[in-house]
């Protein structure tokens, strides 16, 4: 799938009733490289009109501010994210039928679930994270996907596997926040903050499973 075609597939996820123009899917193209690039507030308009090869006026014409522009790209992704990957993708693939599995089988199932998230969504991770601390409508739409489709499935499965004795018997939400911590914090790690290192995915994310299980294991 190129590019264009991604960008108009998360598009369509949050607008499904409305038509996606050409034009629209060039704009978004061009504002997703530069947003995550240069992040928003220094991000212009006529940047981002110049890259789209279109005219400025023609942005305004589609989206009434840079704001509503920056929205047409995050709430699609939202969308993506709860509906079909974290509703659908990451609990019928990680969390369903979990009883026919070890913990660390589960983490690493997990893991390897947000690593190739992260890896085709990296332009869009990096604009989510420059941009959630400063905008509260959308740090709100982060925690309630999160738990409205994901922290419940969560619960069920930590209690499951500290009921059989496989890990230690802490908080249920205290074992949730180190396991999610420590897999983003690696992701953040890998695709945004170093991605030019010399970096060995499978050998670190083996090593970050044995240090999510050192830490919860019964000895």
């Amino acid at each position: 799938m190129s590019e264009q075609e991604w960008l108009k597939e998360i598009f369509e996820q949050g607008k499904k009733d409305q038509k996606v123009s050409e034009k629209q899917i060039k704009i978004i193209e061009a504002a997703v490289e530069i947003f995550s690039e240069k992040g928003y507030a220094a991000a212009s308009t006529s940047e981002i009109a110049k890259k789209a090869g279109v005219a400025e006026g023609t942005i305004f014409r589609h989206y009434r501010t840079k704001k509503d522009l920056l929205y047409s790209i995050i709430t699609p992704t939202l969308l993506k994210i709860v509906f079909p990957v974290v509703a659908k993708t990451f609990i019928k693939q990680v969390l369903v039928k979990h009883e026919d599995l070890s913990f660390d089988e589960i983490i690493r199932k997990m893991l390897f679930n947000r690593y190739n998230f992260v890896k085709n969504n990296t332009p869009l991770l990096k604009i989510i994270l420059q941009e959630i601390a400063f905008h509260d409508e959308m740090k709100m739409q982060f925690q309630e996907a999160f738990m409205d489709h994901a922290y419940n499935k969560l619960i069920e499965v930590v209690e499951y596997y500290q009921a059989k004795g496989e890990i230690i018997d802490i908080p249920t939400k205290s074992v949730i926040r180190m396991v999610v911590t420590t897999i983003f914090g690696f992701l953040i790690m890998r695709f945004i903050i170093v991605p030019e290192s010399e970096w060995n995915d499978e050998e670190e994310i083996e090593l970050t499973i044995q240090f999510i299980m050192n830490g919860l294991s019964k000895k």
